[in-house]
C-alpha cells in the first residue's frame, strides 16, 4: 500500500525512526535526486504508505535522512 499515487514513503532508520519521502518517479532508481526528503520523522508510520529501508536508498541520500 501507499500513499496517495505513490508520491511519498516513509524509510526506516537504523535507530528506529520513519522519515517521509518524496519519490520522483520520472527518475531513475539509482538516481540520488530521486528522492526528496521532507520530514516529518516518526515512531509509528500511518498504515497506508508504502516503508522503505534505508539500505534500499542510493548512498547520497542517506545523511540526508539523519538531518531531520
Amino acid at each position: 500500500m501507499s500513499g496517495k499515487h505513490g508520491k511519498y514513503v516513509y524509510v526506516e532508520r537504523s535507530d528506529g525512526w520513519y522519515v517521509k519521502v518524496r519519490v520522483l518517479k520520472s527518475r531513475d532508481a539509482t538516481d540520488p535526486t530521486r528522492y526528496i526528503v521532507v520530514g516529518p520523522k516518526t515512531k509509528n508510520p500511518p498504515l497506508t504508505y508504502k516503508v522503505l529501508k534505508e539500505e534500499e536508498l542510493p548512498d547520497d541520500v542517506k545523511p540526508e535522512l539523519y538531518k531531520i
